[in-house]
């Protein structure tokens, strides 16, 4: 199968409606699968047809959705993510996020966002709204390498 064919639909548990634990564990579980900067596995988490808003990009489908992060992570390198759960209700989902990355001259950038997420009633996400902005920071102010360790899973983000 390419990578821009569609696999067999997989139910991606935990499922709406959600409570506190369930949001909790699909936002971790979004995070995890975002650091692994494998534009096929993130994209399995979204419908055929999931409709995204990132920045000023409109995106629709898996296939879009797979190329779209191509680019961004061929940009975007060494980038590492955290994400927050910031509300829940029924089939809905909203975070707020941080991550870094350097560009190909060096340059790194830390990039603060929001997301709006809505899910089907088998856990994928239909539709996904970010917002996003970016700061220039030099190396010495990173403060997120890579991955996210089991003992800061659940922890909240530096509001700074």
């Amino acid at each position: 199968m390419s990578a821009t064919s569609t696999p067999p639909h997989t139910p991606r548990p935990p499922f709406p409606p959600f409570d506190e634990a369930s949001a909790l564990a699909k936002v971790q579980a979004a995070e995890d699968a975002w650091n692994t900067r494998d534009p096929e596995r993130v994209a399995l988490a979204y419908t055929e047809d999931s409709v995204w808003r990132n920045r000023d990009t409109f995106v629709t489908g898996r296939p879009a959705i797979v190329e779209f992060l191509r680019a961004k992570w061929a940009r975007e390198l060494d980038y590492a993510l955290r994400k927050e759960l910031w509300s829940y209700t029924g089939n809905r989902i909203a975070v707020r996020f941080q991550y870094e990355s350097h560009d190909a001259t060096g340059q790194w950038w830390r990039s603060y966002g929001n997301e709006l997420w809505e899910f089907t009633d088998d856990g994928l996400m239909r539709r996904r709204e970010a917002g996003i902005h970016d700061v220039a920071i030099t190396e010495s102010e990173r403060r997120i390498f890579g991955p996210r360790p089991e003992s800061e899973k659940g922890l909240l983000l530096p509001v700074r």
